[in-house]
C-alpha cells in the first residue's frame, strides 16, 4: 500500500487537502480548541470553529495561522497531524508528498516553519509553490503559455495579486489585507455607531448576507444582536448593505491599490494579453459582493470570479500533484 501524494491549501481562515486521484477530500476551518490548563489539544476544523467566542475560561479556540504564515508553530503541527490522520493518506511503509502554497512574499525563515510543520505532520517530501500561482492553474489558467495572465487571489489573512506568463510570476504584491480585516471593520463600524459589541462570527454574517463593496449595488438589511456596551444588556439592531459598503471602503481601496501596483509593474505586451483575457479572482474574498465590479471600474479590465473561488489553490495543488514529477526536478527541495 502505498502513500498518496496530498496537496494543501494551508489558509488562514480554512485548510483544503487535495488527494491525488479523489479530488478535494477535505475543507476545514484552520480552528483548533485547546484546553488552558493542560494543553491538550479538544477539537480541530468546525468542531473547534463552533467554539469561538463561546468557550469557558479553561479552554481557548485558536487560529494557528495569521496573515497566511504560521502563527503558532505547534498547534499549526497538530491541526495539521490531525487532518492528515483524518484522511489516511499513509502508506504502510511510505509517507506522503506534500505540495503546501503559501503566501508570495514571505521570509525563508517562516517558509522553513511551514516545511517543518508539514515534515512532522507525516510528510516525506514537502514542495513549496506560491499561492497565486496555483490558485491561476486551478481557476483554469494557463499559465505556461508566453502570455500575460493576471489573478487576485483574496484569502482570509492575506490578498496575492500576481501577473504570470510562461509557468512562473513576472510581478507580485501580496497584502495583509483580506477577509478578517473585513469582518474586524465591520465589527468595528458597528461598535462605532451603534456602541454595541458582536462577535467575529456575526460580524462575518453580516459580510455575506448583506455587505457589498460597489456603492448602490445591493440594498439588503439584517437583524443582528449583541451586547451594548452602555447598559451591558442585549440589544438588536438593524443595519443595511449601504453601510457595510462605508465600512469596507477604506480596506478594499487597498486591494484595488495593490492590483494597481502590480499592473504598473507590468511590461506592455502582458499588459496587452490581460486587457484581453481579463483578471480573474480567487479566494473566499472573490464572493464579497461587488467587488469584481469595482475592480473593473478602477482598472479597467475585465475582471471575471473563478468558478470555485474557495476552491481554486487546492484544485491548483490537484493539478500539480499531477505533474508532480515535473515539478520535483526543478523545485528547490
Amino acid at each position: 500500500m502505498f502513500a498518496k501524494d496530498i496537496g494543501i491549501d494551508l489558509g488562514t481562515a480554512n485548510v483544503l487537502i487535495h488527494v491525488k486521484g479523489q479530488g478535494i477530500v477535505l475543507n476545514e476551518p484552520s480552528v483548533v480548541a485547546i484546553d488552558r490548563n493542560t494543553n491538550k489539544v479538544l477539537a480541530v476544523g468546525e468542531e473547534a470553529r463552533k467554539m469561538v467566542g463561546r468557550t469557558p475560561g479553561n479552554i481557548i479556540a485558536i487560529r494557528p495561522l495569521k496573515d497566511g504564515v504560521i502563527a503558532d508553530f505547534d498547534v499549526t503541527e497538530a491541526m495539521l497531524k490531525h487532518f492528515i490522520n483524518k484522511l489516511n493518506v499513509k502508506g504502510f511503509l511510505s509517507k506522503p508528498r506534500i505540495l503546501i502554497c503559501c503566501p508570495t512574499n514571505i521570509t525563508s525563515v517562516e517558509q522553513k516553519a511551514i516545511r517543518e510543520a508539514a515534515e512532522k505532520s507525516g510528510g516525506k517530501k514537502i514542495y513549496l509553490e506560491e499561492e497565486p500561482k496555483v490558485a491561476a492553474i486551478g481557476a483554469g489558467m494557463d499559465i505556461f503559455e508566453p502570455s500575460g495572465n493576471m489573478v487576485v487571489d483574496i484569502g482570509g489573512g492575506t490578498t496575492d495579486v500576481a501577473v504570470l506568463s510562461m509557468g512562473d510570476i513576472v510581478t507580485s504584491s501580496s497584502i495583509k489585507m483580506a477577509g478578517d480585516n473585513f469582518d474586524n471593520e465591520i465589527l468595528n463600524y458597528v461598535k462605532k455607531e451603534y456602541k454595541l459589541l458582536i462577535g467575529e462570527r456575526t460580524s462575518e454574517n453580516i459580510k455575506i448576507n448583506i455587505g457589498t463593496v460597489f456603492p448602490g449595488a445591493r440594498e439588503e438589511e439584517m437583524e443582528i444582536r449583541g451586547r451594548d456596551m452602555v447598559s451591558g444588556l442585549p440589544r438588536t439592531i438593524t443595519v443595511n448593505s449601504k453601510e457595510i459598503e462605508q465600512a469596507l471602503r477604506e480596506s478594499v481601496d487597498v486591494i484595488v491599490q495593490a492590483a494597481k501596483n502590480v499592473l504598473e509593474k507590468t511590461p506592455p505586451e502582458l499588459s496587452a494579453d490581460i486587457i484581453d483575457r481579463g483578471v480573474i479572482l480567487t479566494g473566499g474574498g472573490a464572493l464579497l459582493h461587488g467587488i469584481d465590479q469595482l475592480l473593473a471600474e478602477e482598472l479597467k479590465v475585465p475582471v471575471l470570479i473563478a468558478e470555485n473561488p474557495m476552491d481554486s489553490v487546492a484544485s491548483g495543488t490537484g493539478i500539480m500533484l499531477e505533474n508532480m514529477d515535473r515539478i520535483a526536478r526543478r523545485n528547490f527541495v
